[in-house]
């Protein structure tokens, strides 16, 4: 980290250790840091410390760094996000980052999708829920399910006024994961989906133990 960079910050219980460690940084380095918050949780964390600086998009379109977590990393460090009900701003601050370091447990490391995380999220128009839930199982099989509120009656409503849709996948099926984001994407009425493709720069993996493994470009 440099003094006057922008980081944008993603969401997830993983998220919060490296919020402390940046501002641990920022106070000891004595840097000016802009922070992007990537969802409603991610702003609220933030506004914990006064160290840090919060941004939007609009004021600052690029970033240096994008830190976020992960429900599933593959092979080929594709992501699953979306756990959490955050996605579709998490790929957005994603996208204007110049460089993407993700931070997981290590039960998320694996090498095809399905062995800790068996769905994909995605956000879709409250309209269009059941026409996506019928198109997705024509498309794709498994088994696509509107995601319930747990504290509430009716659907989990995302910070963008969205629903999600947990299409639970054949975990023993070999799927072109690129195609599968093209094809659900222009699906209409999907917003966005929670994979993420290639877009990991570096992953960092937390062990129990306290030990960290990682993989990707170890520049970063």
């Amino acid at each position: 980290m440099q003094d006057n960079q922008v980081v944008g910050i993603g969401s997830g219980s993983t998220i919060e250790y490296a919020i402390r460690r940046l501002n641990e940084r920022v106070i000891n380095e004595n840097l000016k840091t802009i922070c992007i918050p990537s969802s409603y949780q991610a702003l609220r964390s933030l506004q914990s410390f006064e160290s840090l600086q919060i941004s939007t998009l609009d004021r600052n379109p690029e970033a240096y760094v994008a830190i976020d977590g992960a429900d599933e990393v593959d092979g080929d460090m594709n992501l699953i996000k979306g756990g959490g009900g955050c996605l579709t701003q998490e790929k957005i601050v994603i996208s204007c980052a110049k460089k993407v370091v993700i931070i997981a447990d290590y039960r998320k490391d694996v090498q095809k999708f399905g062995q800790s995380f068996n769905f994909i999220p995605i956000e879709v128009i409250p309209m269009a829920q059941r026409p996506v839930l019928e198109k997705i199982s024509k498309m794709f099989g498994g088994k696509p399910v509107l995601r319930e509120a747990k504290q509430k009656a009716g659907p989990l409503v995302t910070d963008n006024g969205n629903f999600i849709i947990d299409w639970f996948f054949d975990k023993d099926k070999d799927y072109d994961w690129n195609e599968v984001n093209i094809s659900l994407s222009l699906i209409p009425g999907i917003v966005e989906t929670g994979l993420f493709i290639q877009t990991a720069h570096k992953v960092f993996f937390g062990a129990a133990d306290g030990n960290v493994t990682s993989r990707g470009n170890d520049k970063l």
